[in-house]
């Protein structure tokens, strides 16, 4: 009886990994573990980084290929090093936990181009529940289940040896000391190239799986620790008016689009009628050349009400301190955030809000989101019966995809054939823009009502709109889709947006507001840094961080004495 136990004893030491009568695995140490998973994760849910870091370093020289085998080296032990920094008893849990992150976070990067830096993972903690299923798809669905929810499940028949406290110490310290030996070889094997690799292709690391989503997600967490309790913070000094009291009240609507480019936009010369009402407006002064202050909504929003300019800006900060509306509601104005949208991302903490994301008016929400026009509901009698200077924020669902065919009534869909599915991928460039246009179409006639609300109470207010997307798309130009692209890497179609501004005759008559100063303002270069001034100059409200050379109205109006400025 001896004599197998012993041959079974002698196979398993010569075999790493040696099969249990309960289907489990045991491997002979958590070092082999780590090398494992490592390796899976390099070769099965990175191919988006290494087709980036193929284009951005391969020019077919033995340099390249040294390089490129370095970097093999050095992302595997990166990923084993971190698996090895976690105790026993949590490598398995943790290794099923990440690789259903891998799983997600390789199909995004791959099929959308995503990438995984911590204000994409803010947009990704921020996204709601009607968010989050417009991005849910079978493809997406069959790719979890197979990287992620598989390995996840099978991950636990794996059996690490129980060693002393001071055998895994001394495996592991060695273990440990040979991959930092190794990486740190690897980087100066190429140390040229790495210098390259990092510097001009910053966000290659942030496709990587699931080192990239696991890093940001600790940014994130680390900023949101350090960011002060309490109220907010007015580093603006005293808020005052430097207008007479008017006739009547002041109706200022802030209308904030999502994910409109202004490459297509009528308005800004795009050769499709995606503007046909907007177009023929009066009193519509289109800013053509006008950067975002982010690439995504959770950084765009904020920055936009910042009283600070974008070089700054810090999103992690911003709750801290007093923003536009507190300014306007300082200054007496009332204030009311309506939201079809993910919410205002801190804006409105201490402004009125309405939200319209579980509103069931069968006209105009399906399940998921309300079609935009419901922001004008009750619009118009509340501006006949507004008893005191106001600011309306509309906040849109605008032209959020992948889902674009879902952000218009059916009524809009002019440009055919569109794409309705959420695997853009599946669709053609025709598709893709064709339900985008519909969107932008469907913006033009939400912002062309909500003028006409403002109009048709010209006796009871004086009335002004600005409207401004938060940040731009792409549809799939260089195999990008989506948006939220680092700022500095992310294409110009992701920072270009659309801004407009409207005002009744009667604003513009009192305000002494000249027109031909208006256009030939609007063909200058401008961007969200510009939005906190114009908004108070519109509202005749000064604190110590208006700028009037960053107010876009302060030169062509002429309603105030120079001195008061």
């Amino acid at each position: 009886m001896s004599t197998p136990a012993y041959a079974g004893s002698s196979a398993s030491a010569l075999n790493p990994l040696r099969r249990q009568r309960r289907g489990t695995i045991e491997l002979p140490s958590a070092v082999l573990f780590a090398f494992i998973v490592s390796l899976t994760w390099l070769f099965f849910y990175n191919v988006r980084f290494w087709e980036d870091s193929l284009q951005a370093m391969w020019h077919g020289t033995a340099a390249s290929v040294g390089f490129m085998a370095s970097l093999f080296v050095l992302v595997l032990c990166v990923q084993a090093l971190l698996l090895l920094l976690l105790p026993r008893r949590l490598m398995v849990p943790a290794t099923s936990v990440l690789f259903l992150v891998a799983a997600f976070s390789s199909f995004f990067s791959l099929h959308y181009g995503v990438v995984m830096n911590k204000d994409m993972m803010r947009n990704v903690l921020q996204t709601d529940i009607a968010e989050a299923e417009g991005l849910l798809s079978l493809q997406l669905t069959h790719w979890v289940m197979l990287l992620g929810v598989l390995p996840a499940i099978l991950i636990w028949k794996i059996r690490l040896p129980v060693l002393s406290w001071k055998q895994a110490m001394r495996q592991r310290t060695f273990a440990i000391s040979a991959i930092v030996a190794t990486s740190v070889a690897a980087l100066f094997a190429t140390s040229s190239s790495y210098a390259v690799y990092f510097r001009e292709h910053k966000p290659i690391r942030f496709t990587l799986a699931p080192v990239a989503p696991i890093s940001a997600a600790l940014q994130l967490v680390t900023a949101e620790y350090k960011t002060p309790q309490g109220p907010a913070i007015n580093v603006s000094g005293a808020v005052r008016r430097i207008a007479a009291p008017r006739a009547r009240p002041l109706a200022l609507l802030i209308v904030v689009g999502e994910t409109a480019r202004a490459e297509n936009f009528q308005l800004g010369g795009y050769d499709r009628p995606t503007n046909p009402r907007l177009s023929q407006l009066s009193g519509v002064t289109y800013f053509d050349d006008v950067t975002s202050c982010g690439t995504a909504t959770a950084v765009s929003v904020p920055c936009l009400f910042s009283h600070l300019p974008r070089a700054e800006f810090s999103v992690d900060d911003a709750p801290r301190y007093m923003n536009l509306l507190d300014v306007l509601a300082d200054a007496g104005f009332d204030v009311e955030w309506r939201d079809n949208n993910a919410g205002c991302k801190g804006v409105c903490a201490r402004a009125t809000q309405v939200s319209y994301a579980e509103r069931k008016d069968p006209s105009l929400c399906s399940e998921d989101y309300c079609h935009d026009e419901i922001l004008l509901e009750g619009l118009e009698e509340r501006l006949r019966n507004l008893p005191r200077d106001t600011v309306f924020v509309l906040h849109m669902i605008g032209s959020h995809g992948p889902a674009y065919a879902s952000r218009y009534p059916k009524r809009f869909e002019q440009f055919t054939p569109v794409c309705q599915s959420s695997q853009l991928q599946r669709c053609s460039t025709q598709e893709i823009v064709n339900a985008y246009d519909n969107s932008i179409l469907y913006t033009d006639f939400v912002l062309s009502q909500a003028i006409a609300k403002l109009s048709n109470a010209a006796g009871h207010v004086d009335g002004a709109l600005l409207y401004v997307s938060d940040h731009g798309e792409s549809l799939g130009e260089q195999g990008i889709y989506l948006h939220g692209m680092p700022y500095r890497f992310a294409p110009d179609v992701q920072k270009h947006v659309p801004m407009l501004f409207w005002t009744s005759p009667e604003y513009a008559r009192e305000r002494r507001l000249d027109r031909d100063c208006l256009s030939s303002l609007a063909r200058q270069p401008a961007s969200h840094d510009n939005v906190y001034h114009t908004i108070l100059g519109a509202a005749e409200v000064r604190n110590d961080s208006y700028d009037a050379t960053l107010d876009l109205f302060s030169r062509c109006s002429a309603a105030l004495p120079a001195d008061h400025e």
